[in-house]
């Protein structure tokens, strides 16, 4: 299935500053990409990069658009469906995880993320179009409803999980095995309990 990884490589991650510095969070939002783009691929996608600027060294075809992430992810789907749209931060996912969204027979099919947000999606009717604002689950299952199409959400911590809290930065070092987790780690982070809590500390 045709996928489409939106990323902006200028200034990733913003929500992590007060853990990364801008060119570690520049490095560890491309780890991320890498991921997501493997899981993409082993879970029988091919993935293309809507990146909001030029990249190099990306493994996948990379189409660039500037505009708002609504309007850039809706001018792609125009382009043919069906498609997904797999979040670039999402280290935790992994090829069951999407495959599950792939599989799934609706004509929207719906990874929501925590907090109310649309982590992935599967578009296969033609009048669906996507609304990244806000509540966007809420919004992604009017509009589908909206457009009569059938919609489906798939229950998934996998894919529920985008990376852009410090706090979710522990998800990533205790649940995932790829790029991401092995840069954190050689950045010196680890898992700990601090006052009987779990967290991440930086050695």
């Amino acid at each position: 299935m045709r996928t489409l990884v939106p990323f902006d490589p200028a200034n990733p991650n913003t929500r992590l500053s007060s853990l990364l510095s801008p060119a570690e969070r520049r490095d560890f939002a491309a780890a991320m990409l890498a991921d997501v783009l493997a899981a993409v691929r082993e879970a029988g996608g091919t993935p293309t990069v809507l990146a909001t600027e030029p990249l190099d060294s990306v493994d996948a075809p990379v189409i660039v658009d500037d505009r708002s992430l609504s309007v850039a992810v809706n001018d792609a789907l125009a382009e043919g469906r069906p498609a997904a749209v797999v979040m670039a931060d999402l280290a935790l996912a992994t090829p069951d995880a999407l495959e599950r969204l792939f599989d799934a027979d609706a004509d929207v099919v719906i990874a929501p993320g925590r907090g109310g947000g649309t982590n992935a999606l599967v578009v296969r009717h033609p009048e669906f179009s996507v609304d990244y604002h806000g509540t966007s689950f809420l919004d992604h299952v009017a509009a589908a409803e909206a457009a009569g199409a059938s919609v489906e959400p798939v229950d998934s911590f996998r894919l529920a999980v985008d990376v852009d809290e410090p706090a979710d930065v522990l998800d990533v070092l205790v649940y995932a095995s790829g790029e991401a987790a092995d840069w954190l780690r050689d950045a010196g982070f680890r898992a700990a309990v601090r006052d009987g809590a779990p967290t991440v500390v930086r050695e």
